[in-house]
C-alpha cells in the first residue's frame, strides 16, 4: 500500500485530494492545524472538519489517519512524517495543499501580520514539508517513486492587485518546484504542482470579501470555462501526479485553471 500525507486536509483542496488518494487504495495521512488563525479575520479548517473528512474516507473503505499540525512548524510536520512511517512503514507522496490568503490593500498597507501568515503558509509550509517529508521518501529502497506534491496558484503568473503577498508566495513555491525538480535529479523522487485558478473553497470566498464582490461566482466570468473548479478537479490532477503515470514529469507546474492563465 502506498502511503501519503496531505496537508490542509480538512477542507478544500486538501480535502478533495486526501479523499482521491484513499479511493485509489492509498493509505493517507490528513494532516492540518484545524484552529483558527489569530492574524487572519476568516476562519480556517476545524477539528470537526479534519475528522469528518478521516471518518468519510473510512466509511467509503478507504485508509486514513488524522493528525493536528501546523504546516508553519517544522518538528510537528517531522512528527507527522514520523508517524506515518511508524504507522503504514513509509512515505510515497506528499501534498502541500495548506493554504491561506489575505490582503484587499496595497502591499505596503497591509498588516505585517497578515503578510507574516500568507508568506508563512503558503510558502514557508511547502519548504517545511520538503524539508521532512523528502527525506523520507529517500529512506524507500530503490527503484523508488516518490512525489513531492505542492499546490501553486494562478497568482504565481499573474499579478493580483491587492493580493502581492498571496502571488510572491505562490510564485516562491512554483520556483521551489523547479529547483527540487533539479535536485532530485534520478533519486525516483520527482516535485511537481498544480496551479489553480478559481476553485470553490473558503480560500476563494474570502477573496470575493478582499475585493468587496458579491459572492465567489463573480469569479468564474474571469476564467474561459466561465464556472468555477470544484477542488475534486484539482485533487484528480494532484492524484496523477502522485502516481506512476507521472514518472516522466518532475520541476512542472501543471495548470489546473479552466483556462485564466491563458
Amino acid at each position: 500500500m502506498k502511503v501519503a500525507l496531505v496537508t490542509g486536509a480538512a477542507r478544500g483542496i486538501g480535502a478533495a485530494t486526501a479523499a482521491k488518494l484513499a479511493e485509489q487504495g492509498w493509505a493517507v495521512l490528513a494532516v492540518d492545524a484545524a484552529e483558527d488563525n489569530p492574524a487572519l479575520p476568516y476562519p480556517m479548517g476545524t477539528a470537526e472538519e479534519l475528522s469528518t473528512v478521516v471518518a468519510t474516507i473510512r466509511e467509503n473503505g478507504g485508509t486514513a489517519e488524522e493528525f493536528r499540525a501546523d504546516v508553519r512548524d517544522r518538528a510537528r510536520l517531522a512528527a507527522a512524517v514520523a508517524e506515518a512511517e511508524q504507522r503504514w512503514g513509509g512515505l510515497d507522496a506528499a501534498i502541500a495543499a495548506a493554504g491561506v490568503i489575505a490582503g484587499g490593500v496595497p502591499l505596503w498597507e497591509m498588516p505585517p501580520e497578515q503578510e507574516d501568515a500568507v508568506l508563512d503558509v503558503n510558502l514557508r509550509g511547502v519548504l517545511n514539508l520538503a524539508h521532512t517529508a523528502i527525506p523520507a521518501m529517500l529512506r524507500r529502497p530503490k527503484p523508488r517513486s516518490g512525489r513531492f506534491l505542492a499546490v501553486a496558484s494562478a497568482a504565481a503568473t499573474r499579478g493580483l492587485p491587492t493580493l502581492a503577498a498571496y502571488c510572491a508566495a505562490k510564485a516562491g513555491v512554483a520556483g521551489l518546484i523547479r529547483a527540487l525538480g533539479k535536485e532530485l535529479g534520478d533519486s525516483g523522487v520527482t516535485a511537481n504542482a498544480v496551479s489553480p485558478g478559481s476553485t470553490d473553497t473558503p480560500i476563494l470566498a474570502e477573496s470575493a470579501r478582499l475585493y468587496d464582490l458579491p459572492a465567489a461566482q463573480t469569479f468564474a466570468a474571469q476564467q474561459p470555462q466561465q464556472r468555477l473548479l470544484d477542488p475534486a478537479e484539482v485533487a484528480a490532477v494532484l492524484a496523477f501526479l502522485a502516481g506512476p503515470e507521472s514518472s516522466a514529469m518532475t520541476g512542472a507546474v501543471v495548470p489546473v485553471d479552466g483556462g485564466l492563465a491563458l
